[in-house]
């Protein structure tokens, strides 16, 4: 037994000397041109693989609304700026510099066929290490990464056709307008409306973006392509210099006009700062009124669970937020999405 444990321990420290020798002498050639030693790639290949399958979520954690058009169109918009450079879309191949990388990153239509939904929200909010895959910007914005998994659904099905219907060539500044409609006026129930704001309010927001105050995986991607310059004329591309008007409807017995409007003991009344209606010498805040429902219940659950921030009401509004059930924040998307708002522009 002694002499067993003795040859053990030899081989052990063998072992380790071996491995800082090619460490410390650099033996070991790490240039992407050159392959990894015969069975390296396949060993963490499979280790990838089972761990994004040990790791995922359960099927319970996937949206019901996964199939939504309005998820799959918001998430084509995103894979097209952040991650078509690598991956490519269904009928575009490649570019030499991604097939240059080590490991090559696969083709997205390739890529999804292996993965059910659950399993590609984990490896898109995580990353994967020594990939060049990176981890979602945004911790806690799970909501923005359903939304590129239902693309990558949609893709295993996707024809070349269809993705150009999703994006056709919009990319870079003009590609606002993909997402957030022409003139700032939105269908798309996952996106906000621009031209219900002021200019101010949209150079606010884009600015908490850029310096990290407020996080969200879509938004800071694009707002690193922006300079102050541009994010000043986007203001005024899509905003007013004004408020838009908006005046609140007849009494009703719906309870989100009951909590927008009277508020409780730990929810103060919304339309005090948003409208409409707002009080006056109230501190008005961005206009609610006419945003679409997903949306605003998405951003209420935000600031319940602390993931959002900016602004100098932003202490103020978790305060509020925190003491929402998800019944209240059902019935307050509700009532604000059901109103109309005056354009700004």
């Amino acid at each position: 037994m002694r002499t067993a444990l003795k040859l053990l321990a030899a081989l052990a420290a063998l072992g380790l000397l071996a491995g800082a020798t090619v460490v410390g002498f650099g033996l070991y050639n790490t240039s992407a041109r050159q392959g990894h030693w015969p069975g390296v790639g396949a060993v963490m290949h499979t280790t990838f693989k089972q761990s994004v399958r040990l790791r995922a979520p359960g099927e319970e954690a996937v949206p019901d609304d996964l199939a939504a058009p309005d998820r799959i169109a918001l998430g084509a918009l995103h894979y097209q700026s952040a991650c078509a450079f690598c991956h490519a879309v269904p009928g575009i191949p490649r570019s030499a510099t991604a097939l240059s990388l080590n490991p090559q990153p696969p083709h997205i239509s390739e890529a999804v066929q292996a993965w059910e939904p659950r399993h590609m929200f984990w490896i898109v909010r995580e990353g994967v290490k020594m990939t060049g895959m990176p981890g979602w910007p945004a911790d806690g914005h799970d909501d923005e990464i359903w939304s590129v998994v239902a693309y990558l659904e949609a893709v295993k099905g996707m024809t070349p056709e269809d993705q150009r219907a999703l994006t056709g060539a919009r990319l870079g500044r003009s590609g606002c307008t993909a997402c957030h409609g022409e003139g700032g006026r939105s269908t798309n129930s996952f996106v906000p409306r621009l031209d219900i704001l002021t200019s101010d309010e949209i150079v606010a927001a884009l600015s908490h973006y850029s310096a990290g105050r407020r996080p969200s995986g879509m938004m800071q991607e694009v707002v690193s392509r922006l300079d102050d310059e541009d994010i000043a004329d986007l203001g005024r591309e899509f905003g007013a210099a004004e408020r838009p008007s908006a005046s609140l409807p007849p009494g009703s017995d719906e309870p989100g006009m009951e909590l927008a409007t009277r508020g409780t003991a730990s929810v103060p009344a919304c339309i005090a700062c948003h409208g409409p209606g707002r009080q006056s010498g109230a501190a008005p805040a961005p206009a609610i009124a006419g945003q679409s429902r997903d949306y605003i219940a998405i951003q209420l659950r935000l600031w319940r669970d602390g993931k959002r921030d900016g602004g100098p009401r932003a202490e103020l509004m978790r305060k509020s937020a925190r003491a929402l059930t998800d019944g209240d924040i059902e019935a307050l998307a509700d009532w604000f999405s059901s109103l109309d708002q005056v354009s700004a522009n």
